[in-house]
């Protein structure tokens, strides 16, 4: 599998057939497992002061994306990126 890179642009595809395309915002590694954190394109690249949604997703070794599926996984892994994010101020 290819490095993600911060900036990337995925198309994720939904169970109903839609398409939605989001930008790599960061990249981490927690006990072996690589997340990304990703916004919605449109929001992303709207020049504006408002805050945007940020979804975490679990990158398995296939290369393919899964939700965070336990409050306990979120909390871990929303963690770790506010802790890196402290660190690049």
């Amino acid at each position: 599998m290819e490095k993600i890179e911060v900036g990337e642009i995925l198309t994720l595809s939904y169970e109903n057939d839609e398409e939605q395309d989001y930008e790599v915002l960061g990249s981490i590694g927690i006990e072996g497992i690589e997340y990304i954190a990703v916004g919605l394109v449109e929001e992303v690249e709207r020049e504006s002061e408002e805050d945007i949604d940020v979804f975490f997703l679990r990158v398995e070794e296939n290369g393919e994306f899964f939700d965070i599926e336990t409050e306990e996984e979120f909390e871990k892994v929303s963690k770790a990126f506010d802790e890196v994010l402290r660190e690049e101020e």
